[in-house]
């Protein structure tokens, strides 16, 4: 997925996603994000996913293109801004287009760069966006990538499965595994989350990437209402409360919630503590749940 970044894969882990952020199901967004006030299963949240990576300039080529080498957009496309240029996409994504013709490949770019800057404020637009990048560009993996996320953030979660396995089979890999998971717990598949959390792909994910996965099949046992199955997925060496940070608070507090459901109130209240005190960016509600749990 592009970003005004030079990280070509900034949704991944979640980053979120990240994914993720990876929820729960960010209010039409995705639905492993950022865990805030979770609603009957791991990890889920009502509001926009604030995981992912931020804004900014690309390093890359920065030339602006002639009126020449714009094609008119197509009935069905968002308008472009005259001030989004193809030059502005991180330089290995536009080596992934170098396939296309050049009027094309500045369209796609455009596209993209597009659905990046409004995933967050405006994830139906940022979709409209990746889907014109899909009908001009189908055959790259990137672009069915950037459609797939941006329609995990849309809450488009059958969408959002069919672009990441095409994409996973044009590039391979076990990428992106955890919002799979969690577009199918959005289809009101938890089974088929669990599944694929079991799956040999899984077994290649390390580090923010296994947690993140860990957490939606947490979130898909919840669902199915095995809390004390939940709390085991989510035992591991990364439940270490010196950590800090969005990723280690995320993981803390879904095991909190875990924790409590499964009726485990005491424990659950120390995670949150634990998942309040790593959380330095602010990116949950643990203290309030500390409150409302110690019944202040």
């Amino acid at each position: 997925m592009p970003e005004d970044s030079n990280d070509r894969r900034s949704f991944r882990g979640d980053g979120n996603p990240r994914s993720n952020d990876p929820r729960g199901r960010t209010g039409g967004a995705g639905r492993s994000g950022n865990p805030r006030r979770t609603e009957g299963g791991a990890g889920r949240s009502d509001g926009p996913p604030r995981r992912r990576g931020g804004e900014g300039g690309f390093s890359g080529d920065r030339r602006s293109s002639g009126p020449s080498d714009r094609r008119p957009p197509r009935p069905d496309e968002p308008d472009l801004p005259d001030e989004v240029e193809a030059g502005q996409l991180e330089p290995a994504i536009r080596r992934d287009l170098l396939s296309l013709d050049k009027n094309n490949a500045t369209a796609v770019a455009r596209h993209l760069i597009m659905a990046s800057r409004l995933l967050e404020d405006d994830p139906q637009l940022a979709l409209q966006h990746a889907r014109a990048a899909r009908q001009r560009a189908g055959r790259i993996a990137v672009v069915r990538e950037t459609a797939g996320i941006t329609a995990y953030h849309a809450g488009e979660w059958a969408e959002a499965l069919s672009e990441l396995r095409a994409a996973r089979r044009m590039a391979g890999g076990p990428g992106h595994l955890a919002v799979m998971a969690d577009c199918e717990r959005g289809l009101g598949r938890p089974e088929r989350a669990i599944e694929l959390g079991r799956s040999d792909e899984a077994r290649e994910l390390t580090g923010d990437e296994a947690s993140e996965l860990r957490i939606v099949v947490a979130g898909a046992r919840m669902d199915l209402s095995q809390y004390d199955q939940a709390v085991v997925t989510l035992q591991t060496p990364d439940l270490d409360p010196s950590r800090s940070g969005t990723a280690a608070a995320r993981l803390f507090y879904v095991y909190a919630d875990a924790l409590v459901a499964a009726g485990r109130v005491e424990e659950g209240v120390t995670w949150f503590l634990n998942a309040a005190a790593a959380d330095v960016d602010g990116e949950t509600d643990a203290e309030e749940r500390v409150e409302e749990l110690s019944g202040q």
